[in-house]
């Protein structure tokens, strides 16, 4: 039967190499496999998991904050940010790069969507860049990495996905991520202010635009919105006001007040805004089908005892477990994206680290900055195509994956630090919990 496992992963992933629709050939998979080794009626089990996955109030938050993304996308909250911004910090050395990393972790914690967040940075902030006469490599792995941020920084889709796959409450989750994913900006900002210093010629400062009179004022009303939106959101949560579900329905409200305050609230933008809600929404709902289909067949096989007994023998106990976990997960995000990896490798991971004692909110955030990185690591990294298709015709594929290197560095970093050092995810949650005497 051990053979059999094996050829049913192996099966699953050229399958998902040649390119097939992920959710069907996870579902495609485990009929296969399942009706042979376990039989038809073994799948009299799979409508239950399914109708319990349907109904689960947590998930609802995802087509909510899916939403709210999309709206503010639409509202031109990133143009206005990177302009104002650019005249903020251009003046230093770095200071466009700077300016892109802080936006693109105000977005994080307004819309979440990273293919919008690294399209609309690539469309806006690549051509200013390269007329400024900034490295193709530093301008092009700063977009792409801060434009990721949107998996960590609350509230991100990937966390709420976590929260329900191993089993922590999404609110916990999200306070846990606010840690780490400022000490990644924090380093990225670093990165970022040494290497410009060192090559002034990577980064130049901008000429110094003698009419700043209203630049204070930009700053106010630029900044403001998003940022009571956010207190909004995250606010209520993390104060025990509202659940998440409910916090992203105050979120998807307040986007459109906002798209609605910059005269971008049309029907138009509406109905394409919903449309595209439907779309993400349905393909990550058909993903989480398949994968439930998989994980209920694997499991029948004795798939997930035999990687129990694998992973419990390793050297180094819990601390073997959590190092080969992050490897393997690093490396499938070479191949696989991070739904694929949410929703096949997680689970099984789950009731192991349940067995050795693990934390499975610290588990889940470094599960999250690790599936961050997917994005960026080729030859599958999605914000490298959604950077590529935007850029200019004299950036090549070559000078995006020059530029991700660091950062990719810079997380992998921030893995260790956070595997050494628990509490940084821990603390404030735990803070949070004593603060409202639970």
């Amino acid at each position: 039967m051990t053979l059999w496992i094996g050829l049913m992963f192996l099966t699953l992933m050229l399958m998902l190499l040649l390119g097939y629709p992920v959710a069907f050939t996870l579902g495609a998979v485990a009929l296969l496999f399942g009706s042979i080794f376990l039989g038809v009626d073994f799948f009299n089990l799979l409508p239950l998991q399914i109708w319990g996955v349907m109904t689960n109030f947590t998930l609802l938050a995802v087509p909510l904050f899916i939403l709210m993304g999309i709206i503010l996308d639409k509202s031109g909250l990133a143009e206005d940010l990177l302009e104002t911004m650019g005249q903020l910090f251009g003046k230093i050395r770095g200071g466009l790069a700077i300016s892109v990393v802080l936006v693109g972790a105000l977005l994080a914690a307004t819309t979440g969507v990273v293919g919008a967040t690294v399209v609309t940075m690539g469309v806006i902030a690549l051509p200013t860049m390269l007329k400024r006469a900034y490295s193709p490599q530093l301008a092009t792995g700063t977009i792409a990495a801060a434009g990721t941020l949107g998996q960590i920084i609350p509230p991100s889709i990937i966390l709420i996905l976590l929260g329900d796959v191993i089993g922590v409450p999404v609110g916990r989750l999200f306070i846990g991520a606010v840690i780490p994913g400022l000490i990644l900006v924090t380093l990225f900002l670093i990165y970022i202010s040494v290497f410009a210093w060192l090559k002034p010629e990577v980064g130049p400062a901008l000429p110094i635009d003698k009419d700043d009179s209203n630049l204070f004022n930009k700053v106010i009303f630029t900044l403001f919105p998003p940022l009571l939106l956010v207190l909004g959101v995250l606010g209520s949560i993390f104060f025990g006001i509202a659940s998440p579900t409910e916090s992203a329905a105050i979120g998807a409200i307040g986007s459109m007040l906002l798209a609605a305050a910059h005269k971008r609230l049309n029907l138009k933008n509406l109905q394409e805004a919903m449309q595209q809600t439907t779309r993400l929404t349905s393909m990550v709902f058909l993903i989480l089908i398949g994968a439930t289909a998989f994980g209920l067949v694997f499991r029948g096989m004795g798939g997930a005892t035999l990687v129990a007994d694998i992973m419990l023998n390793l050297p180094g106990g819990s601390w073997g477990f959590m190092a080969v976990s992050m490897a393997l997960i690093f490396a499938l995000g070479f191949f696989l994206d991070f739904l694929q990896i949410c929703f096949i490798v997680v689970p099984i991971l789950q009731p192991i680290a349940l067995t050795l004692g693990i934390d499975l909110l610290w588990l889940a955030v470094l599960i999250g900055i690790n599936l961050q990185t997917s994005f960026l690591t080729p030859p599958f990294g999605f914000s490298l195509f959604y950077l590529k298709a935007v850029a200019p015709p004299e950036i090549s594929i070559k000078h995006i994956y020059k530029g991700i290197l660091p950062f990719v560095i810079l997380q992998i970093i921030v893995i260790m630090l956070l595997l050494a050092f628990p509490q940084t995810v821990l603390w404030l949650p735990n803070l949070m919990d004593n603060w409202q005497g639970l």
